[in-house]
């Protein structure tokens, strides 16, 4: 079995995946969509065999209270970073070499959950299969872009479209096959 790298980011309705202070405090709504579901997302978390996260991402998920659990979580950095949990493993190299001899042998459902950099990496070198991305209720005017130079165009196959009771829309995308 093949595994699947899904990309999974929130964004503002301009774009912007970040302010330009790093802070992340207007992925709090309070908006209520009362036609949107209210689906906390538990049998898609229960899927993930790993997460990876860059390291920007990985010091507001300790700020944050620490969303992954027990998960296994690799950070990719070239910092110094206090290792809290048992279940976080820091790498700094390739990154195909990462996904195709480190995580791909190992898990199925892997999850990369931030940050810009990372994601422009990852994107450049082919190696997401899946975006999901979750629009916010709010226009930030400025601050840290969602893909800034991803390289060359990539044309992505839509699969699903959901809108939640918080105001958040999530887009599910899919890398096209390329044996057409």
């Amino acid at each position: 079995m093949r595994s699947t790298i899904t990309l999974h980011v929130v964004a503002s309705l301009d774009g912007f995946i970040a302010k330009k202070d790093n802070s992340v405090s207007w992925m709090d709504s309070g908006d209520v969509y009362e036609r949107g579901v209210t689906d906390d997302g538990a049998e898609v978390i229960q899927s993930i065999d790993c997460y990876v996260l860059g390291s920007r991402t990985y010091e507001h998920a300790l700020q944050l209270g620490w969303p992954y659990g027990d998960t296994p979580t690799v950070v990719i950095t070239n910092r110094q970073l206090p290792s809290t949990r048992k279940s976080v493993e820091f790498y700094s190299g390739d990154l195909k070499r990462l996904v195709d001899e480190i995580l791909a042998p190992r898990y199925g459902n892997i999850w990369m959950v931030g940050g810009a950099i990372l994601s422009r990496s990852f994107l450049k070198l082919g190696l997401v299969d899946e975006i999901r991305l979750m629009i916010a209720p709010v226009i930030l005017g400025e601050g840290l872009h969602l893909f800034g130079d991803a390289g060359t165009e990539q044309k992505w196959h839509l699969k699903n479209v959901v809108a939640h009771k918080n105001g958040f829309v999530e887009l599910s995308y899919s890398r096209p096959s390329t044996d057409s």
